[in-house]
């Protein structure tokens, strides 16, 4: 049986160490990025590694269901899915609320609409999310949550706009709506994936160390101030992140499905005690 993975997002940070650890645990690993030079760029270094693994580079726009689709289609060809990574995202200071919501929600309902029919027993996701929903906490009303519970039906940014109100149009504030819909999502997600054997989870880093985390916490200091009250004392590696990720996608965490795994050095604890 060959084995295939998928990881998304590939071409930098988080997803470029996700598609490091998934190298080594399928037969097969499809990189998949809105940049298919960067995806070629990373399945380059990998394939040179020496390890049996085939890996290719897409050029996949994950809010396109056309491009989906034909990443569905071909992993289906090539063998059994066995993992999948979805980390592409947009962070608040480089997108507006439409991008921000569109690429780090609803590009994941998108991406389970084209993957669940090739789930089966032994096959696992993880999505990317992030703690802000946790630190802003979020608990929608019913309205919003019935929104957010149908990302696919109409015109969702519209909808979800009314219900919310002008403010989700800051893309500080659109971000933590986004990634609580990961969160919700994933919930659902477990319960139509458990009758065939896979799994599925959320994974919420806290601030991870890029040169743009570090540009915001030199703009904001409520940024630097998220930093310095994590426990650990400083911001996370995106290895780091990929391990947490390596770990959820393996047979090591077979009855792990359903929840958010928080990755923030204790950020939240700490918060939550303030």
């Amino acid at each position: 049986m060959t084995t295939v993975g998928i990881a998304t997002g590939v071409g930098r940070g988080t997803g470029e160490e996700c598609a490091r650890r998934l190298v080594d645990m399928v037969d097969v690993l499809l990189l998949a990025d809105r940049s298919e030079a960067a995806a070629s760029a990373v399945a380059k270094d990998l394939s040179g590694r020496g390890g049996h693994t085939v890996v290719e580079a897409l050029g996949v726009d994950v809010t396109d269901r056309d491009d989906l689709a034909r990443l569905a289609e071909h992993a289906d060809g090539l063998g059994t899915l066995r993992a999948v990574a979805h980390t592409e995202t947009v962070p608040p200071e480089e997108g507006d609320w439409r991008r921000i919501l569109g690429v780090d929600f609803v590009s994941g309902v998108l991406l389970a609409e084209a993957l669940r029919p090739l789930a089966v027993a032994g096959t696992a996701f993880v999505y990317l999310a992030s703690v802000s929903p946790l630190i802003a906490h979020i608990e929608p009303d019913p309205q919003v949550a019935a929104v957010l519970d149908t990302p696919l039906e109409g015109d969702f940014l519209t909808r979800i706009r009314d219900a919310i109100g002008p403010a989700v149009e800051d893309p500080a504030w659109a971000y933590p709506w986004a990634t609580y819909g990961v969160h919700r999502f994933v919930r659902a997600e477990a319960v139509r994936l458990g009758p065939v054997g896979a799994r599925v989870c959320s994974l919420s880093p806290g601030a991870i160390d890029t040169p743009e985390t570090r540009m915001e916490a030199a703009r904001h200091s409520s940024v630097r101030q998220l930093i310095e009250h994590t426990p650990l004392g400083r911001t996370c590696r995106c290895e780091e992140v990929a391990a947490v990720a390596a770990f959820l996608l393996s047979d090591g965490a077979s009855f792990v499905s359903g929840v958010d795994i928080v990755v923030d050095g204790g950020l939240c604890a700490a918060v939550s005690d303030d």
